[in-house]
């Protein structure tokens, strides 16, 4: 979760209201935020504050806190408004960059008068959207510039590697290429472009370089502060609509400063665009189920009330609620969402709890706590846990795999995905059937880590199964993936056969041909004559598609066959 700290004097200017010290613990509340420290330096107050929500990017500094604060304390109500005007800015994308990084969205913020610590909240909301929202800058890097110092239009470009500029906090001159060795960020960044034939470029009209995105900004135009009173914004990554959220935060934070927005065309090779949209989205919830739900006694303008406090707009007609909300949220995805925002308007701490009448004594599953117990076993192998999304894409499990949909034996993939109908990315479009891909993904995304590189998963796999009323299946499985020179299939089998014997179970190797894996080197895992798994080296081939340089060995088991009592 995202943390960092504000500052209760620029806060309080930013609400409209001083509050006592004590005050803000609650105050926090409203914006999913719980402080976790105070401390005080020069007779300023500072806050250090834990947000509690990874969806919600525009609560991650001091203007989105107070702007939720205004609103929830019924300072301000309904939607906010953004006025927007045209900058007549051009950016103009290279279609070279389609394989590189394709997408880049851009506006101006005018009339700004920044404060240190305006200054520093800025350049925290840049970095903790890129850390998180953005995942360590893969999918959204954020650029801000003094416009002052540009000349549009703007040329969004590949670049050869031998080009050079004075990066941010340098005084001299490097290439593309020496950034990447040199610099901080190049060697905490560079492993997302260095395998790339060319770079990405960020140059006004005059050939003045702004920034190398995703890596780092230039000395000349990059470097804003409290002197600087107008500013061009730049968010690059793989996803327009991811970025287009990231770039809406940041500019709709810079007019809570009371920056004036301004919009910029972006041309790209087949189509154009206009930046930020800020037009609001639309939801809409049946009020019986706010009712229902919330367990609170509430009329239909009690609802109303609420959510006007949440920044909605809010029409009744009908037993329902037509909302409208702004462009800087992307969080709204059911009913329970805008409940949710219900209740924190109403404050937790209002709702009196009940204990539930019931005649049983709740306690773990036992078969989440088998799954606990493998966790902890595995760690007491000396691997690293991690976790992985349940969704992925069918290039994912089957194309980078040397797969085709349905390919392969009973358990490796099983069947076709289960498809999202319309889902919001194609990078997420499908539930996934196995976790090996997910584990080479990982390892993919950590190839400037050190090695060995020693991982593992216990997660969920979707199944179709038509017999059940749902036609699908969830299974929880292990997987195991080594990488480092050395690594073969026998370290993987040490692994697998230290797994069997402490939870008491014997098994047979069988020989197995999967396009996945290296020939002669993959088996399939049989328990009680049944396949319970699947065990190899990945063929040079896959790792070639997820760009690793590493050898690879891996393993895989559905847990259900080796569970019992007691699990160790």
């Amino acid at each position: 979760m995202p943390k960092f700290e504000v500052s209760k004097r620029d806060l309080e200017g930013l609400v409209g209201k001083e509050f006592r010290v004590d005050e803000w613990d609650d105050l926090f509340l409203y914006a999913k935020c719980e402080m976790d420290d105070v401390r005080e330096e020069d007779g300023e107050v500072y806050f250090k504050v834990d947000s509690k929500d990874t969806n919600r990017p525009d609560l991650w500094s001091a203007e989105g806190i107070a702007r939720q604060i205004r609103f929830a304390l019924g300072l301000e109500r309904g939607l906010p408004e953004y006025r927007m005007e045209k900058s007549r800015v051009t950016v103009y994308v290279d279609e070279k960059l389609r394989d590189i990084r394709p997408y880049g969205v851009y506006a101006v913020v005018e009339g700004l008068e920044l404060s240190e610590e305006a200054v520093r909240q800025m350049i925290n909301l840049q970095e903790k959207v890129a850390l998180t929202f953005g995942r360590r800058r893969r999918e959204v890097a954020i650029g801000i510039f003094d416009f002052d110092r540009i000349k549009p239009p703007v040329y969004y470009r590949a670049a050869e590697k031998d080009e050079k500029f004075v990066p941010l906090g340098f005084t001299e001159e490097l290439t593309l290429e020496g950034i990447l060795e040199r610099h901080e960020k190049g060697r905490e960044y560079g492993h997302l472009i260095r395998d790339r034939p060319l770079y990405p470029l960020l140059v006004d009209s005059e050939g003045k370089v702004l920034s190398m995105p995703p890596i780092i900004n230039s000395e000349v135009t990059g470097r804003v502060t409290t002197e600087t009173r107008n500013v061009f914004v730049d968010v690059t990554g793989w996803d327009l609509k991811k970025i287009m959220l990231a770039l809406n935060v940041v500019v709709t934070a810079l007019a809570e400063r009371g920056g004036r927005i301004k919009s910029v065309r972006v041309i790209y090779p087949d189509f154009e665009i206009e930046t930020p949209d800020l037009t609001p989205k639309a939801f809409e919830v049946d009020l019986e189920y706010i009712k229902r739900l919330s367990g609170l006694e509430l009329g239909d303008g009690d609802i109303k009330d609420l959510l006007e406090r949440m920044m909605y707009r809010v029409e009744l007609e009908g037993g329902k609620a037509r909302l409208l909300y702004p462009a800087f949220r992307d969080d709204i995805m059911h009913a329970r969402d805008v409940l949710e925002d219900v209740l924190i308007a109403y404050g937790y701490n209002e709702i009196e709890p009940e204990e539930p009448e019931l005649a049983v004594q709740g306690r773990a599953d036992r078969f989440v706590e088998f799954e606990d117990a493998v966790r902890e076993l595995m760690v007491g192998f000396g691997l690293q846990e991690v976790m992985t999304f349940n969704l992925t894409n069918a290039e994912a499990q089957y194309g980078k795999m040397r797969l085709e949909p349905g390919e392969g034996n009973s358990l490796h993939p099983p069947s076709d995905l289960v498809e999202i109908e319309n889902p919001i990315s194609p990078k997420w479009s499908a539930l996934r059937v196995w976790l090996t891909p997910s584990l080479l993904d990982f390892l993919s995304q950590n190839t400037h880590e050190e090695y060995p590189q020693r991982i593992f998963e216990v997660g969920k796999v979707t199944l179709i199964d038509e017999e059940r009323e749902t036609r699908t299946v969830s299974e929880s499985k292990l997987a195991v993936a080594l990488a480092h020179p050395r690594v073969t299939f026998t370290e993987a089998k040490e692994i697998l056969e230290s797994v069997m014997r402490h939870l008491g179970f014997e098994y047979e190797l069988r020989e197995l041909d999967h396009p996945s894996f290296i020939p002669g080197r993959a088996g399939r895992v049989v328990l009680n004559g049944e396949e319970a798994g699947i065990i190899g080296e990945i063929h040079p081939e896959v790792l070639e598609n997820w760009g690793i340089e590493m050898p690879v060995a891996v393993f895989e088991l559905f847990l259900k066959p080796l569970y019992r009592e007691p699990y160790i």
